[in-house]
């Protein structure tokens, strides 16, 4: 489990995570993560301190690969979560499904491209799905749901995968995952929702590209870290099992 630092300034941190680790820590936890390798990085280098080091400004799963930011002051961190959806231009993500039409309980045909508008709930695990109408809880309660949108592109398949090119207009918890499974298109590696396979040992979910405005010198930046090559040929190969 690594981290590749591609920028840093004063304000802010831009790195590729690796998959299978955590963003940021929880309660508790003394796992390694994202943060607090990155905070290590800038001692080595001599730039942390009290009132620099890393602070969370948004999150990728822990299985989820890619770009993702870090404000390095509290005063960045407000200033940039405060203005995350007018400085962010663009978040490109690649996943590679499977074809299971048998989950598909939004009764939607996906075509070349287009956008998935279904509300998201949490279970008991905290993890978001797409519920069924009138869908209810062990305690007899329908599900308390969050507008959440998707768009969605094919990219490469065959008969039985495909690999996506995706964005987000909503940045919910497990909102591509959830989206993509309920369409019928679950996540190779995502056990989370019922994913039959996983050949390449890993979430096959990858933060390709982070686009923004540098909210304190106005610059236009953009790191792109492409997924996999084998995601790719996967989709495309005709015999992949």
């Amino acid at each position: 489990m690594r981290i590749e630092v591609l920028y840093l300034d004063k304000w802010i941190g831009v790195i590729n995570k690796s998959e299978g680790l955590l963003s940021v820590p929880f309660s508790g936890s003394k796992t390694p993560t994202a943060q607090g390798i990155l905070e290590n990085i800038m001692r080595k280098r001599g730039i942390a301190g009290k009132n620099h080091r890393p602070y969370a400004v948004h999150r990728l799963d822990r299985d989820t690969s890619g770009v993702m930011m870090f404000a390095l002051t509290y005063q960045s961190q407000q200033i940039i979560m405060n203005s995350w959806h007018k400085m962010v231009t663009g978040r490109i993500y690649r996943a590679l499904c499977e074809k299971n039409p048998a989950m598909n309980v939004l009764g939607l045909t996906l075509g070349e491209q287009g956008v998935i508008d279904a509300p998201l709930a949490k279970n008991a695990y905290n993890i978001g799905f797409v519920p069924r109408p009138g869908a209810v809880d062990k305690k007899g309660r329908i599900f308390k749901t969050e507008p959440a949108r998707t768009h969605y592109r094919r990219i490469a398949e065959n008969s039985r995968f495909v690999l996506f090119e995706l964005s987000l207009d909503t940045g919910k918890k497990n909102q591509i995952r959830a989206h993509l499974s309920a369409a019928g298109f679950p996540l190779l590696g995502d056990e989370s929702h019922r994913a039959r396979q996983n050949p390449f040992g890993r979430l096959c979910l990858h933060a390709r590209t982070l686009e923004f405005n540098h909210p304190f010198t106005s610059e236009h930046l953009k790191f792109e870290v492409p997924e996999s090559d084998e995601w790719e040929a996967f989709a495309k190969k005709s015999n992949s099992v």
